[in-house]
């Protein structure tokens, strides 16, 4: 009788669809900001289970993006969604952090402007313009729109507003600001107001957003870099084929989230479209570590091969 209980076990654990579930492996997946709908993908693939068809558990966390980095840096951290002229900033100061999927293709950051119509940047020579701060994307967008245009920095002096852009624009504090393109300008265009917008993007092509980890992780556990970019994939496909249902799923992961995000998911959308789907140019990042070296925002180039790879993109 055991022995026909041990042959009956063996066959239905043998059977398609029947096996026993292997446990799954935990990760902590960090992003640079705040619970955000601009990481919908992400809710989106936890909610229906793309992670866990994966194996995977997932776990977010928030930060500040330059901390982020250097914790994956330094192995103390695996995984993290950052942007592409962090992972250059890290590299130029020997860090080997790797980055496996692009998140933003179409880099995010604009300058608008309520009174001034622009049509290219020299429009702003003599404006008040405002950002808010000499850091982060905004700053890194703002120095590379100059250096695209050849208009030396001192030309058009930045001032710090905090993120106030929208209140300092309404309120003519400044001119122009240095905006997130799919964030303020639809909370102007909310408020009743066309705004003049100048997209860096048109520009310079920068790497912006995407998945990052380390050489030790891509060397000793590629399957598990593709596991977790292939369940990330599903969930951006799935935001972009789907905004409203993805919107309804952000709800869960953001407090206080109101509908006036929704057309900010929707305007976030051909910021990610990409063909294929997390592809990363060569020729993008070649560009963004050539401007950061010439203005001066890193102190070295060096070989962009080591900083991305496309092999879990082609591989899906």
């Amino acid at each position: 009788m055991k022995k026909d209980i041990l042959l009956l076990t063996t066959l239905f654990l043998l059977l398609p669809g029947c096996r026993a579930a292997a446990p799954s492996e935990e990760i902590t997946l960090a992003m640079g900001y705040i619970p955000n709908v601009q990481f919908a993908p992400f809710y989106v693939a936890l909610e229906k289970g793309y992670f866990s068809q994966e194996g995977l558990k997932i776990e977010f966390d928030y930060g500040i993006e330059t901390d982020l980095l250097s914790l994956v840096g330094q192995g103390e951290l695996q995984f993290a969604v950052a942007s592409g002229d962090q992972v250059i900033l890290a590299r130029s100061q020997g860090l080997p952090v790797v980055y496996v999927m692009t998140y933003y293709k179409r880099f995010p950051v604009a300058v608008v402007s309520l009174e001034v119509p622009l049509e290219e940047p020299r429009d702003l020579v003599g404006r008040k313009v405002g950002a808010p701060g000499l850091y982060g994307a905004n700053y890194i967008g703002w120095r590379a729109l100059l250096y695209a245009a050849g208009i030396p920095e001192g030309e058009i002096p930045l001032h710090s507003i905090g993120y106030t852009q929208v209140a300092s624009l309404t309120e003519g504090k400044v001119e122009a600001a240095v905006v997130y393109a799919n964030n303020e300008p639809v909370q102007l265009q909310q408020e009743g107001y066309e705004p003049h917008i100048l997209y860096v993007a048109d520009y310079i092509d920068l790497v912006s957003n995407g998945l990052i980890t380390n050489e030790e992780t891509v060397e000793k556990e590629p399957e598990l870099v593709e596991r977790l970019v292939r369940a990330v994939l599903r969930g951006l496909r799935d935001t972009i084929e789907k905004p409203e249902e993805a919107f309804e799923i952000c709800k869960r992961y953001v407090p206080e989230m109101t509908e006036a995000q929704l057309p900010v998911l929707k305007k976030t959308i051909p910021f990610w479209r990409s063909e294929p789907l997390g592809y990363s140019d060569p020729k993008a990042w070649e560009a963004s570590q050539r401007f950061m070296f010439e203005v001066g925002l890193i102190d070295k180039e060096t070989d962009v091969r080591e900083m991305f790879t496309n092999r879990f993109i082609t591989q899906l």
